[in-house]
């Protein structure tokens, strides 16, 4: 009896982690049909990111689901950002991080006779940036890298409550945050690719 009153009580089992919904934003109010030079794609971007998203859009049924059933919505400060999840969320309250934020996106610095579409500069830019380096003052490869880690610490302590978390915030960073989760054991278990109001699940292995 004596034992049975003096023995340590069993531990409580672990609760899982909820699951952690990387989104990106609806299209933005700013046409892509365009043939841009380096300078003339500066001030492209520079639009772009302030700027909200094309009205009349109709979010995803798949991800209007996740966000009305998640525990935690959260967007980045960018415009494009919030005005998606308040199309997700309706009147539902939800948090802003400047962590979320997408990098940025400096094209190279090549001749004005040189023109492409802002989906080509994209795609250039990123590449100087990444494999180059090429930040013209702005955030590092290397500083983004730092800021993914930490907004994926950040999306994990606010799942481990057990609650689903769902982020809506933008096509790369959004792929820096999910390279981030998995380097801590979680998987990513739904793709839809990184297209406007695509989504993308990842769950604690």
């Amino acid at each position: 009896m004596a034992d049975a009153l003096t023995a340590a009580p069993p531990k409580a089992v672990a609760q899982r982690a909820g699951a952690i919904v990387l989104a990106r934003h609806g299209e933005p109010a700013l046409s892509r049909k365009v043939l841009l030079s380096a300078q003339e794609y500066r001030r492209f971007w520079a639009s772009y990111e302030v700027l909200g998203i094309l009205p009349g859009q109709t979010p995803p049924d798949e991800l209007m689901q996740f966000v009305a059933r998640c525990g935690a919505l959260v967007s980045s400060t960018r415009l494009r950002s919030i005005e998606s999840a308040k199309a997700l969320a309706g009147e539902r309250q939800f948090a802003q991080h400047d962590l979320l934020v997408e990098a940025p996106l400096p094209p190279p610095n090549w001749p004005s006779w040189i023109k492409m579409s802002p989906k080509f500069w994209g795609f250039f830019a990123r590449v100087w940036w990444w494999c180059f380096n090429h930040h013209e003052g702005e955030e590092t490869r290397a500083q983004a890298v730092r800021r993914a880690e930490e907004a994926a610490e950040m999306l994990i302590d606010m799942a481990e409550g057990g609650e689903d978390v769902v982020v809506l915030a933008h096509g790369f960073f959004n792929f820096m945050i999910g390279r981030a989760l998995r380097r801590r054991g979680w998987r990513c278990v739904l793709s839809q690719g990184y297209k406007y109001w695509s989504m993308r699940k990842f769950q604690r292995v």
